[in-house]
């Protein structure tokens, strides 16, 4: 398994915090030209490459694509034959996007019209 095939998952206990003993005093008085230069002299977090950004995708933001479209949680939901608690979940990043609700979600941003067309077709077959 290479490097960029590989999957990690970290699970964050904000009840239970952990600060690393930094000094944030420190920090807040550091410039911006500061920050950066530290942050590319840490040995544990280099930056990533051209190569590492280039493979990087961006995953869809179901609340941007809903909010671009100038509709609410239930609006949305019920022009895409998507579940109202799935919408809020979305929005509260309570739910990961899988693989198909990633391409459903690009489809619906690039072409919601058509998506919207089908989706009114497939209400039709049902009945």
């Amino acid at each position: 398994m290479s490097k960029r095939d590989t999957i990690v998952r970290v699970t964050v206990d904000l009840d239970d915090p952990v600060d690393g003993g930094t000094d944030w005093e420190r920090v807040d008085a550091m410039t911006e030209e500061e920050l950066h230069a530290n942050a590319l002299a840490d040995p544990d977090s280099p930056p990533l490459t051209p190569e590492e950004l280039a493979d990087m995708r961006r995953l869809p933001n179901p609340r941007a694509i809903r909010e671009e479209l100038a509709l609410s949680q239930a609006e949305f939901a019920e022009r895409f034959d998507i579940p109202l608690g799935t919408v809020q979940d979305w929005d509260q990043g309570r739910r990961r996007l899988d693989r198909s609700t990633q391409a459903f979600l690009r489809v619906i941003q690039y072409a919601p019209k058509t998506v919207e067309n089908a989706m009114k077709q497939a209400r039709r077959a049902r009945r």
